[in-house]
């Protein structure tokens, strides 16, 4: 059975950080390609950082271009965002999600559960 498990949501005031955690189990970590999205009520989920199976740095939105990292521990099956200077915009939904690197991320597709990450002014 295949999860992806997030951790490190919470509330924050403008400019402060947090860190978020996604562990994913079933499947080979190092042969997906990881990301986080992110969702406010009444919209779709929109791609805030993705890294590749073999990369050491990602891509990111430009929304969050030099505030927000993601990293991947392949040994640990484990995803990150470090989110800094976080701004009221922020606030969201945040999911992990993974898919196959080598089905060019057409197959393998998971999500996780999400988790709230709310910033206030």
């Amino acid at each position: 059975q295949v999860q992806l498990v997030e951790s490190g949501g919470g509330s924050v005031q403008s400019g402060g950080s947090l860190r978020l955690s996604c562990t994913v189990s079933g499947v080979p970590f190092d042969m997906y390609d990881v990301s986080w999205y992110r969702r406010v009520p009444g919209s779709e989920r929109v791609l805030v950082a993705s890294i590749s199976n073999g990369a050491r740095t990602g891509k990111y939105a430009d929304s969050v271009k030099g505030r927000f990292t993601i990293s991947r521990d392949n040994a640990k099956n484990a995803l990150y965002l470090q989110m800094t200077g976080l701004k009221p915009e922020d606030t969201a939904v945040y999911y992990c999600y993974a898919c196959f690197a080598l089905s060019d991320c057409t197959g393998g597709i998971y999500w996780g559960q999400g988790t709230q990450v709310t910033v206030s002014s």
